[in-house]
């Protein structure tokens, strides 16, 4: 292809809100597309440019990462693989040199929430952290060579919290919010 690169960001990325069994099936696997298979193909086709230049990707989940997410199932779905990919990536591509980071913020203020179809809640109001914000935290993340970064506190919480609840209870809550919406 000819083009060396340091530092790859793979940030494209759409969700779509309502039931799965309902929606649009070619609109949920071409999400699939962009969320999955495109990070995957642009993370593999310069790993020899970052394993040249020693350098960097940054692959953008979500807190969505962490949960089961009824109402927007694939995308959660998704988004999990964005946190499991680049992890197993950070062990082949770590020992020659790259570093490679899990961004997952909680809800950006963008025109995400539009194209995926519902209002920010209560929820999005107490994790939301500002693009730029998030941005800078990846940044920093990624060039300090942390494996996973999450801004805002409220948005690191969650994870811990995981740890103490039953995943029945976890998608019991995530179903009270999503309904809300």
């Amino acid at each position: 292809m000819g083009v060396e690169v340091e530092v790859v960001v793979n940030n494209a990325g759409f969700g779509l809100f309502g039931n799965a069994v309902e929606m649009d099936r070619a609109e949920q696997l071409a999400m699939v597309d962009i969320n999955v298979r495109v990070l995957t193909d642009l993370s593999l086709r310069f790993a020899d440019s970052l394993i040249k230049n020693r350098g960097g990707l940054l692959n953008v989940g979500s807190i969505a990462s962490f949960l089961p997410g009824p109402r927007m199932a694939v995308y959660y779905a998704s988004k999990a693989f964005v946190l499991s990919f680049p992890e197993a990536m950070r062990g082949e591509l770590g020992p020659m040199g790259v570093r490679v980071t899990a961004l997952c913020p909680g809800p950006v203020p963008t025109e995400f929430q539009d194209r995926a179809g519902f209002e920010a809640g209560l929820d999005s109001a107490i994790l939301n952290v500002s693009a730029a914000a998030v941005a800078r935290a990846g940044y920093r993340g990624l060039m300090s060579n942390k494996r996973l970064v999450m801004p805002g506190v409220g948005v690191r919480m969650i994870p811990f919290l995981l740890r103490f609840a039953p995943r029945s209870m976890v998608l019991a809550s995530v179903a009270r919010v999503q309904q809300k919406r």
